[in-house]
């Protein structure tokens, strides 16, 4: 393996705090991550894109992106149809060779076992994380009348060498890929053979702000503003907005302030009008009837019509753009103007302003809004007030830290984890976080989730993010047995249980912190937290609840029972 290859791989175990597995399974996560980083466009846990040891059919990575979302399951996918009534699909699927030679047969057997994997009859045998993935996709397929367009598939096989365009290599390659364009089941099909070059320059772009160039001819300049460097108002052809929501490939971006407010769906009146509009004849009309797009970067650099915006985000019609970009296949969407404002500004104060005072299309209550927005940069703050081996990063902007070197990329938690995590350690419902991420925050926006409250302190919900990265970094070096994986968000609330001898306080309550500090207490202890976590895990055996079953994991039924049992456990 070369020296940069090799360099690159140490750099992402450090950042990712994994242990060497040797240099294969290390360069399987370096393509992993690259590749899956370049096509899905936030934060995401590599060992769920992983393929286990054996039996994996000459695949090493998979990952199926479902209407924007990377999906571990099949209930994902079924709150994705009820949330967004349509399916839009991509799989991705990768294999490694740290040989410094494309192999025609190596490549024909990857090419088998794609093949094999969307089989209506596979012959080849597939371990548990692969049929996993082989019960989504059969799901997936079942439900294809919701289908946008047929699924497209990305196939990236990967060595350390140099790729050339051998002839004999492209025969094979040209072969495989008619085979799967017989199955009629995907719309485009894609061919990646990565070298070491590839490779590299994938892994670099991981770490990259985010840029892109647009032509902004109707506008008008705003006048000058302190706090503000520049600021503009103009119409944008749909044509230039969608490179601001989506890349080369058209894939959308997570460019949206304040991601905990996801993406509603176009089942409500004002998606769907929005949606209908799109489609009219007449869809000219939207620049008049839409409040438009506010977007906030740190830079940009207009010379003459065309202006590079870098690092920046949609701080209000996060609706919208969804709308917009899921409108892309429309007959009449290039018609349309999008209203913009685009303002250049690292002032986070002046940022929250904009975003509190233009929002006002989502269903979302204005006050609610509010006290999401400043209870997140407060928490995020809260994070920061932590160093050491105490340090975490809240990411409350997807990808925040990407182009930070300096953080460790394992200590990142993300909108949807600190949720997972405060839901299923503090609140007791870890069967309700088993589902896909939408659902949590509508139920969070209809106040039926007691979480983000601006009454709450912060130590409660750093105490569960906590204990959730002890928790992954055990299983990331085998000390617990990753099957557990499947209820890691059951053991963070035994962890609680075990752990804490008092009822707990309200979370405005002064008594909180404290609670939390005996919790910590016990984390910050590496050998303490190990024995914790595995009496937890000892629970879990002991007690009828099985992890196995996917019914058990997300009934309420099931949840009080293990809290029981455990509660019998402690009294003795």
């Amino acid at each position: 393996m070369d020296k940069i290859t090799s360099s690159l791989i140490k750099e992402l175990l450090s950042t990712q705090e994994i242990p060497s597995e040797g240099d294969a399974k290390d360069f399987e996560k370096l393509v992993n991550y690259s590749v899956v980083s370049n096509e899905y466009n936030k934060t995401f846990d590599l060992e769920t894109v992983t393929i286990g040891n054996g039996n994996d059919t000459g695949l090493d990575g998979i990952a199926v992106i479902v209407n924007g979302q990377l999906i571990e399951s099949v209930d994902e996918t079924n709150d994705l149809i009820e949330k967004n009534n349509f399916l839009e699909v991509d799989f991705i699927i990768t294999q490694s060779k740290t040989s410094s030679n494309f192999s025609g047969a190596e490549i024909n057997t990857f090419l088998f076992g794609v093949k094999d994997l969307f089989s209506d009859t596979p012959k080849l045998v597939r371990n548990e994380s692969l049929q996993k993935y082989a019960d989504i996709i059969n799901h997936i397929f079942d439900n294809a009348p919701k289908f946008k367009r047929n699924p497209n598939i990305k196939l990236f096989f990967v060595t350390t060498g140099k790729w050339t365009k051998d002839q004999n290599l492209l025969a094979v390659i040209n072969n495989g890929v008619e085979d799967l364009e017989q199955t009629n089941l995907f719309d485009k099909i894609f061919f990646n053979p990565y070298g070491a070059k590839e490779i590299s320059n994938s892994y670099r772009k991981t770490k990259e702000s985010i840029s892109t160039t647009i032509n902004f001819n109707n506008r008008i300049t705003m006048p000058e503003i302190n706090g503000i460097s520049q600021a503009y108002i103009g119409l944008l052809p749909y044509t230039e907005f969608l490179k601001i929501v989506s890349d080369d490939e058209q894939n959308l971006l997570n460019v949206f302030e304040d991601n905990v407010r996801d993406f509603q769906g176009e089942n409500n009146d004002v998606n769907g009008g929005i949606a209908n509009t799109l489609q009219n004849s007449d869809s000219e009309i939207f620049s008049v009837l839409n409040n438009g797009v506010t977007i906030v970067a740190s830079n940009i650099s207009p010379t003459g019509n065309q202006f590079t915006i870098t690092d920046y985000q949609i701080v209000n019609g996060c609706q919208t753009s969804n709308v917009l970009y899921n409108s892309k296949e429309e007959e009449n969407v290039s018609k349309v103007h999008i209203p913009i404002k685009l303002i250049a500004t690292t002032d986070d104060e002046i940022k929250t302003r904009i975003t509190l005072a233009t929002n006002n299309q989502t269903p979302i209550k204005k006050e609610q809004l509010a006290s999401l927005t400043q209870f997140q940069r407060n928490l995020e703050q809260y994070y920061n007030s932590f160093d050491g081996d105490d340090r975490l990063y809240y990411e409350r902007r997807s990808k925040q830290y990407t182009s930070d070197n300096n953080v460790l990329k394992s200590r990142i938690i993300t909108v949807p984890y600190q949720i997972k995590s405060f839901v299923g350690m503090f609140l007791d419902e870890p069967h309700n976080v088993t589902s896909f991420f939408g659902l949590i925050v509508k139920r969070l926006n209809e106040g039926k989730m007691q979480i983000f409250d601006n009454e709450h302190l912060y130590a409660p919900y750093y105490t569960s993010a906590f204990a959730y990265y002890k928790l992954e970094n055990l299983f990331k070096r085998g000390l617990i047995d990753p099957s557990y994986k499947k209820v890691k968000f059951h053991i963070l609330m035994l962890f609680r249980l075990l752990n804490s001898k008092e009822e707990i306080p309200r979370f405005n309550s002064r008594r909180t912190e404290k609670y939390c500090d005996v919790l910590l207490d016990v984390l910050k202890d590496e050998n303490l937290a190990l024995k914790a976590f595995k009496k937890c895990v000892k629970i879990i055996d002991d007690s009828e609840f099985d992890k196995m079953d996917k019914q058990d994991v997300k009934l309420v039924s099931k949840t009080k029972e293990l809290i029981e049992f455990a509660k019998s456990k402690i009294n003795r």
